[in-house]
């Protein structure tokens, strides 16, 4: 890219409204990028007044609130001439019986349980479980429930979202996320930046927050040789070439057994500049190339 090129570029880093300047991490794009001669500046996905075809390219960031009104979502980034990552990504994405996709690939999933709205579910008479639905962000209508005691709440829950008209997900809660944590790899255009360790956040059934995001546990983490070889292959068996993807997170839980793909953030996800030095860069590098 000429550096008149660069000078003229504008970058849209799309969030929701609920976070009109971003969140903490993701502001520092706006100097990275800067730096680079590329101007980027915070805008909602949902603003009517914004003028996309204005931008050369915008880049999903902080778009937290889409889950209730996933079609709209969808229908806005079919709409936004230059996305990143595409709106078939996106699509795809933002619903999670994409992991069928992955395992009918040969990907190692978390086992799920899907419950169509309208479907009786049982709850097992042990273990513990996760119930999500299959369009979310964050931990929102999401719970842990030990079957021995918490079978009725679980049950209320599939029943309350099944009612909403929403796919349910039913998992069964990996205790290793307790002791080693998840393992989150951040990939850009497909190369491993960096990755980190979260902690487990669920500690009991769903009660009622709809708070856009939760305060974790996050460090700096190497992520083994398994794990890489495991997110080779979930960028293998994703529906667009990597080289298409500005960014990837890809999720990972430990079982007796290796690394499992908890899930794969293609859309929103936080990427946690904060905890890798150069990171932001990194990223900002990945946008120019975008550019050209």
């Amino acid at each position: 890219m000429s550096a008149a090129t660069r000078a003229a570029a504008r970058v849209a880093l799309v969030t929701c409204t609920g976070l009109p300047d971003l969140d903490e991490d993701d502001r520092a794009l706006i100097p990275a990028l800067a730096a680079r001669g590329i101007a980027a500046e915070p805008v909602a996905w949902s603003d009517p007044a914004a003028d996309w075809s204005g931008y050369d390219l915008a880049v999903i960031r902080n778009t937290w609130d889409y889950a209730r009104r996933r079609d709209e979502f969808v229908a806005w980034a079919r709409a936004v001439p230059r996305l990143a990552n595409p709106a078939g990504v996106i699509e795809w994405n933002t619903d999670k019986r994409y992991l069928r996709d992955l395992a009918a690939a040969g990907v190692p999933v978390v086992p799920t349980t899907w419950v169509e709205p309208g479907e009786e579910w049982v709850p097992p008479a042990e273990g513990e479980i996760v119930v999500k639905p299959a369009v979310s962000v964050g931990s929102i209508d999401t719970g842990r429930y030990d079957l021995s005691t918490q079978a009725g709440l679980a049950a209320a829950l599939v029943r309350r979202l099944q009612g909403e008209g929403r796919v349910v997900m039913i998992q069964p809660y990996l205790a290793g996320v307790d002791t080693a944590g998840e393992t989150a790899l951040m990939c850009f255009h497909g190369e491993l930046s960096h990755a980190i360790r979260k902690g487990a956040i669920l500690t009991g059934p769903y009660e009622g927050t709809e708070k856009l995001y939760q305060n974790e546990n996050i460090s700096p983490r190497t992520p083994s040789g398994a794990e890489r070889a495991l997110a080779e292959r979930v960028l293998a068996a994703l529906p667009a070439p990597v080289g298409e993807l500005l960014y990837a997170r890809i999720d990972l839980l430990p079982t007796p057994d290796g690394p499992v793909v908890i899930e794969v953030e293609l859309t929103e996800p936080s990427l946690f500049f904060g905890h890798a030095p150069g990171a932001a860069e990194r990223f900002a590098a990945a946008v120019e190339r975008s550019l050209l």
